[in-house]
Order: C-alpha cells, then structure tokens, then sequence
C-alpha cells in the first residue's frame, strides 16, 4: 500500500536564540577584539533547517524543545510566522531556551559557544509524540545539537514508515555503526568527517577516503566538505563533485544548514544524487552572502537563478 504523505521533512533538533557580531578578524584567547555589526535573531541548527525547508516550498513539522520564556515565545512566532509547523515544539517548564554566541571574522569564518538549555531536554518520547507526523513525511532530518538516542529514534521510526533520512552530524561527536546504518545521507564538513572516520580531510582525495569509510560503516550516501575546494558527494553506484560557488561571502554561519535542508528537500522530490547536490550547493553559497543564518537562507528562486548562472 502506497503511504499518503503529510509533511515533505520533518525536523528534529535545536532551537536557540543567536546573537552574533561580526569584527574585522576573530579574537585570540583572552584578547577583546572591537566588531562592527551586532545581529540578535532566531537560530539553532534545527530551526534553521526547518526554516531553510519551509523557504524552499516544502511542507515541514518541526521537533524540539524551547524554555517557557520570552525568547522562547519569540523563536515559536518566527517558526510561525516562516512557514514552520510547529505542533511538535514543546516549551519546556524548567530549562530556558538555547542560546549562541557567535563571532563571525570579515573572511567568514567564525567561533560559536552555546548554552544548549532546553534543547538536551528534547527526549525520545518528545519524538514518539510526533509520530504521526513521522510517519507521513517523505524525509527525517536531525543534527547533533539534539541527544543521540532523539537522533535515533527518529530514524528508526522514519525508516519503519518509509522515509529517508538525513543528518547533519554537527556539533561533532563519534557515531556508533548502529546510527550510521540508519542513515540515508549524511553531511559532515571536514572537521566533522575527521571525528567520525579518523581521516583529516583536506581536499577531495582525503574526502574520498573519508566517505568510502562512513559508506562501509553503514551510511546510504556522503557529501562530504573537502577542505576549500569544495564538496563530494559519494553514493554506491557513483561520485558527483561539487566545487565551491563563486560568490562573494561575508558569513559562513547557516551555510552548512542550507545545504542539508536543500538537499533534504531535494531528495523529497526524488531528485537524483547529482541534482540533489548541486541544489544544495548552490543554497550554502547563497547562505554565506548575507549576515546570520536564518536570515541569509536562500529562496528556490535564488537557487535556480544560480544554478543558471553557473
């Protein structure tokens, strides 16, 4: 029997409320350094993703945890407001609401500390309350800001129901081969392929490595950051190299969360592996051209135009 679908993705993970500035270079340990843009605004890699989802026309639930307080309130009207159903976000009585510092150098480059608050507070039965919705998407998206055994669960449930599964394996960790093999793609930068594997990725031969590693280990698919160059995106039955978009980038903050929204939503349309990625590539380049991250996602639009255009 054919599985009517409710939700394009449904997202499991963080929500927090960021307040970056932005200097002419990031400051050494124990060095005040003077900046010149300052940016409160709704964030967490989870909320991103979903709003990044909601931005590129597809239906998308969101799954997690804010505190009962004012930026909690704050993060669920956005969510709101950008399209996001938010049935599945519980505000939690006793943690306040997750909160990151971010520090963004002129380059892009950036330092980020959080205090996770409520979000290592989202717990499996959070994720068994939304099974409805699991089991009616086409795809489960998670990241690493939520507990490991939410990760899990989700993706358990979303494969028993039929839908393909994506991970963003930030902040990162080392992964048991019992998540990997629930895992239809996973995303990692080089820094975080060099956690889960043990490869040092720095161009696309060491990311050919590390991905043939994580593909042996259990995971459907890889699209790994190859230090500068540009990503690689590995499945078993081929390879599609994606380099780096010329465009002139001010902030890297929400590219890695574009890029696994993009080609979440990508393979929700059953896109191919090349499509996907080259869709999700030109979404992360697009999102390193305004300030913050939720507000430099892109739409489908700036995409395709793009993708046209390169």
């Amino acid at each position: 029997m054919t599985q009517t679908t409710t939700w394009d993705i449904v997202v499991v993970g963080s929500a927090n409320s960021d307040y970056l500035i932005r200097g002419p270079k990031l400051p050494l340990p124990g060095e005040t350094t003077q900046g010149e843009t300052f940016l409160a605004a709704p964030g967490g890699k989870g909320a991103n993703q979903a709003v990044a989802v909601a931005r590129l026309g597809a239906r998308v639930a969101f799954v997690a945890r804010i505190g009962k307080d004012e930026q909690g309130q704050a993060l669920m009207a956005n969510l709101q407001a950008q399209g996001v159903d938010t049935s599945y976000v519980v505000q939690d009585e006793q943690a306040a609401t997750g909160v990151a510092l971010i520090m963004v150098g002129q380059g892009g480059e950036k330092q980020i500390l959080t205090a996770p608050g409520a979000n290592h507070r989202l717990a499996v039965a959070d994720v068994e309350a939304a099974l409805a919705a699991i089991a009616s998407t086409k795809v489960v998206l998670a990241q690493l800001e939520a507990p490991l055994e939410v990760v899990q669960a989700a993706f358990r449930l979303g494969r028993e129901a039929g839908a393909r599964t994506v991970l963003d394996p930030a902040p990162a960790v080392p992964l048991a081969n019992e998540l990997l093999q629930q895992v239809d793609l996973i995303r990692p930068n080089s820094s975080e392929a060099e956690v889960i594997t043990g490869v040092k990725v720095t161009d696309p031969v060491s990311a050919r490595q590390a991905a043939g590693i994580l593909l042996q280990r259990g995971v459907g698919a890889v699209a790994v950051q190859a230090g500068d160059a540009g990503n690689l995106l590995i499945w078993p039955e081929g390879e599609c190299w994606l380099p780096k978009v010329p465009v002139q980038s001010i902030d890297a903050t929400g590219a890695g969360d574009a890029f696994a929204a993009a080609i979440a939503v990508a393979l929700a349309e059953n896109q191919s592996w090349s499509e996907a990625g080259h869709f999700a590539n030109a979404a992360a380049a697009i999102a390193t051209t305004g300030f913050g991250a939720q507000t430099a996602l892109p739409t489908r639009s700036a995409i395709m135009n793009l993708l046209a255009t390169t």
